[in-house]
Protein backbone atom coordinates (compact mmCIF):
# COMPACT_ATOMS: atom_id res chain seq x y z
CA UNK A 1 0.00 0.00 0.00
CA UNK A 2 1.73 3.20 -0.76
CA UNK A 3 -0.52 6.88 0.68
CA UNK A 4 0.56 9.88 -1.04
CA UNK A 5 -0.40 13.03 0.53
CA UNK A 6 -2.38 15.55 -2.02
CA UNK A 7 -1.99 19.59 -2.24
CA UNK A 8 -5.46 20.19 -0.29
CA UNK A 9 -4.31 18.09 2.48
CA UNK A 10 -5.66 14.82 1.75
CA UNK A 11 -4.32 11.56 1.33
CA UNK A 12 -4.74 8.61 -1.31
CA UNK A 13 -3.56 5.45 -0.61
CA UNK A 14 -3.33 3.36 -3.75
CA UNK A 15 -2.89 -1.04 -3.47
CA UNK A 16 0.71 -1.57 -5.58
CA UNK A 17 1.04 -5.31 -6.78
CA UNK A 18 4.96 -5.85 -7.09
CA UNK A 19 7.49 -8.43 -6.24
CA UNK A 20 8.75 -8.84 -2.77
CA UNK A 21 12.43 -7.21 -3.73
CA UNK A 22 10.98 -4.66 -5.22
CA UNK A 23 12.08 -1.18 -5.11
CA UNK A 24 10.60 1.84 -2.90
CA UNK A 25 10.62 3.98 -5.45
CA UNK A 26 9.29 1.51 -7.85
CA UNK A 27 6.23 1.41 -5.95
CA UNK A 28 5.85 5.21 -5.75
CA UNK A 29 6.30 5.45 -9.33
CA UNK A 30 3.52 3.44 -9.79
CA UNK A 31 1.41 4.83 -7.34
CA UNK A 32 1.81 8.03 -8.27
CA UNK A 33 1.24 7.36 -11.95
CA UNK A 34 -2.65 6.05 -10.94
CA UNK A 35 -2.98 9.21 -8.90
CA UNK A 36 -1.79 11.53 -12.14
CA UNK A 37 -4.18 10.17 -13.59
CA UNK A 38 -7.17 10.64 -11.65
CA UNK A 39 -9.59 13.58 -10.84
CA UNK A 40 -8.06 13.99 -7.91
CA UNK A 41 -5.81 17.19 -6.59
CA UNK A 42 -2.19 16.78 -7.32
CA UNK A 43 -0.04 15.00 -5.09
CA UNK A 44 3.06 16.10 -3.32
CA UNK A 45 5.72 15.26 -5.55
CA UNK A 46 8.77 14.30 -3.18
CA UNK A 47 9.23 10.36 -2.83
CA UNK A 48 10.05 11.06 0.89
CA UNK A 49 6.02 11.99 1.06
CA UNK A 50 5.00 8.57 0.27
CA UNK A 51 3.82 6.24 3.02
CA UNK A 52 4.51 2.84 2.21
CA UNK A 53 3.63 -0.54 3.69
CA UNK A 54 4.05 -4.04 2.90
CA UNK A 55 1.18 -6.89 3.22
CA UNK A 56 1.22 -10.13 3.34
CA UNK A 57 -0.44 -11.86 0.42
CA UNK A 58 -4.05 -13.36 1.23
CA UNK A 59 -4.69 -17.11 0.02
CA UNK A 60 -4.91 -17.57 -3.40
CA UNK A 61 -8.54 -17.66 -4.66
CA UNK A 62 -8.38 -19.73 -7.71
CA UNK A 63 -6.53 -22.01 -5.84
CA UNK A 64 -9.05 -24.72 -3.84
Amino acid sequence: MVALPAVDGRRSVYRVCAPADALPADLFRDAWHRHDESAFPRACDPFDTAETRREEPGPDPHTS
